[in-house]
């Protein structure tokens, strides 16, 4: 794909700064970017892109020091070097193309020395990549990357035995990893149990082939065949999952590999809970978990503290006095400590959405990145954060791009970010004009860090009509789906429009089109809440959320109005929808979520444990 030119500036500023201040905006961003005393020492090659700060943050819980990669005697002094290589394929090798690091690390990994590359960190080991046609890599490991293939749906459905997988790329989520009797005794691998899942999220893979097959450390299923989800030859090691979002057993495979270069760290080896025995030959078909996600509302309460709360069609406030004023913001915790507690409960992503009214910026609100700081310390799932995703021009009169205030989320501990209102503005221009700027939030994340960066998420609200086959809805291309519930004339049918705001303004624009143009325009998952359905505990909006996933090939992620855990079972065995998304009945402990995945797991629905 193209690089347009506010990536191309992008990429330029992230390869004139010093390597180690990339990602770091502070001295508390980043503490420990010099090695501790009297700690290991891991040499991270951290080169601006992406969320790095859960790879450091792991490091440290494992007991370790950093020191931050600045220039090519760094990496020929290294003892271990660890590569979370994060957004695209081009962008990566321009930006070590730049910093003279190529040759460095080529030279680095063909000597056997100790390298443990992450998601796209592995991907460079190969030749070349689908992705950046012409855009070289180390080409240490044979072979190319090559993006998974969503034509293979009903293939990848009779393959798998899954009768209700929708194939669906990027491949976000909990997924296993097979390895043969060969490999079953790496180091790297030990402690880890066959049934653990680990967390992905990419778009690209590499099959296995006979030039590759000494590299398979472990191969993963998906879309009807096996790909290459790690790999390993003497002490170069590499991993397509996310060992730093993978809860105890990526810390674990993390930290196999440290302790054996650098000798135990300053913290004890997680324990990964025992489940089957570890596969072997290489041709156990892994299965994708269905996602139980936790969200956070996050706002400013009337006395300026971030408080987590919850609406009731999107109003958070409880009702008003006597004397007519404006009742209290909904306390429901504090974000990072109920954060903490969904993590070691069990839940498979966190997601903070920031509802407070910004009348300048995302940048000005440094309680949110500290929120966010704070939880990645000890958070070791996916955390994806949403609210003022946009351009905008601060009081001193600086405009910022969305790509930057993007980019401070993910310095802060964000994997992904969540884009609302400006997505639909960018749809409707989108859908005006049939062409692309590349300037629009979801373009210019969506080039630099990739499309598994970018959720959008969608509120739309009912509007109701007499028939399916309704002539103005029909002329406006709204799709018509039947309602859950009759309205009060007595209608059946409805289609969802879309809003912005908060729901305060609807838009000519239904939820179907929007995604679609979303998806278009680099949205590599969305997240379907309704406004009619939040916080009334009857179950997720089934035919709005089947209607959306019939129209697009990216994740979807069910949102608004669940209250028993048979509501995500319904929606996962009615649905092809990949995740379920609650808030309030979490926060009130009405529902574990233990309860919730023990309920789907009952009904055969996969679960990570």
């Amino acid at each position: 794909r193209g690089t347009p030119a506010c990536t191309s500036a992008r990429i330029s500023a992230m390869a004139a700064q010093p390597a180690a201040k990339a990602q770091k905006t502070s001295s508390e961003d980043t503490p420990g970017g010099g090695a501790d005393p009297g700690l290991p020492v891991v040499h991270l090659l951290d080169y601006g892109a992406g969320n790095v700060r859960s790879v450091r943050n792991a490091i440290r819980a494992l007991g370790y020091a950093i020191h931050d990669v600045e220039s090519e005697s760094d990496i020929a002094a290294a003892a271990v070097l660890v590569f979370p290589g994060v957004g695209s394929f081009g962008s990566a090798v321009e930006v070590l193309e730049a910093r003279g690091w190529v040759e460095p690390l080529r030279a680095y990994c063909r000597a056997g020395r100790p390298f443990f590359g992450v998601c796209l960190g592995m991907q460079l080991l190969f030749e070349s990549s689908e992705e950046t046609p012409g855009a070289e890599g180390l080409g240490v490991i044979p072979g190319s990357v090559t993006h998974f293939r969503t034509a293979a749906g009903a293939e990848a459905a009779e393959a798998t035995h899954d009768g209700n997988l929708q194939l669906t790329v990027p491949h976000i989520g909990w997924n296993g990893v097979a390895f043969g009797s060969d490999k079953a005794g790496s180091y790297v691998l030990d402690g880890v149990d066959g049934s653990s899942k680990v967390y992905f999220v990419h778009s690209f893979r590499v099959l296995q082939t006979p030039a590759n097959a000494d590299w398979t450390l472990t191969t993963t299923s998906y879309g009807g065949s096996e790909y290459v989800s790690s790999v390993q030859k003497g002490n170069v090691v590499a991993a397509q999952f996310h060992p730093e979002k993978s809860g105890a057993t990526g810390l674990r495979v993390l930290g196999n590999f440290l302790g054996k270069h650098l000798g135990p760290g300053a913290a004890s080896l997680p324990a990964v809970p025992a489940g089957a025995p570890t596969p072997a030959g290489g041709a156990s078909v892994t299965l994708l978990a269905k996602r139980v996600i936790a969200a956070l509302d996050v706002r400013s309460n009337d006395a300026g503290d971030l408080v987590v709360t919850k609406g009731d069609q999107y109003d958070v406030r409880e009702a008003a006095d006597g004397d007519g004023d404006k009742g209290a913001v909904r306390n429901l915790g504090k974000p990072v400590t109920l954060a903490q507690r969904y993590f070691e409960e069990g839940a498979d992503e966190i997601v903070f959405l920031n509802i407070t009214s910004f009348r300048q910026g995302v940048l000005d609100d440094a309680p949110m990145l500290k929120v966010l700081e704070k939880a990645s310390e000890n958070i070791f799932v996916p955390l994806t954060v949403g609210g003022g995703i946009r351009d905008y021009t601060d009081a001193a009169g600086r405009t910022w791009s969305a790509l930057e205030v993007a980019a401070r989320y993910f310095r802060a501990g964000a994997d992904k970010v969540s884009i609302g209102s400006d997505a639909v503005y960018a749809a409707e221009k989108f859908r005006e004009s049939g062409q692309k700027t590349g300037e629009t939030s979801i373009e210019q994340i969506f080039h630099v860090y990739g499309r598994q960066a970018v959720v959008v998420s969608i509120d739309p609200q009912r509007v109701y009509v007499e028939k399916p086959d309704d002539a103005a809805a029909a002329a406006a291309g709204y799709t018509v789906v039947k309602a859950p519930v009759p309205n009060a004339d007595g209608k059946q049918y409805c289609w969802y429009q879309a809003t912005v705001k908060g729901g305060r303004e609807a838009r000519d624009i239904d939820a179907v089109q929007l995604a679609q143009a979303c998806e278009e325009l680099g949205a590599g998952e969305l997240m379907i809440n309704c406004i009619n359905a939040d916080g009334q505990g009857s179950g997720f909006e089934l035919g709005l959320i089947q209607a959306v996933m019939d129209a697009v090939t990216i994740p979807v992620i069910a949102s608004s109005g669940a209250g028993a855990p048979e509501h995500f079972t319904t929606a996962f065995n009615a649905t092809p929808v990949q995740a379920a998304l609650a808030a309030g009945m979490f926060h009130r402990k009405e529902v574990t979520i233990a309860e919730v995945k023990g309920h789907m797991a009952a009904a055969g629905v996969p679960v990570r444990g």
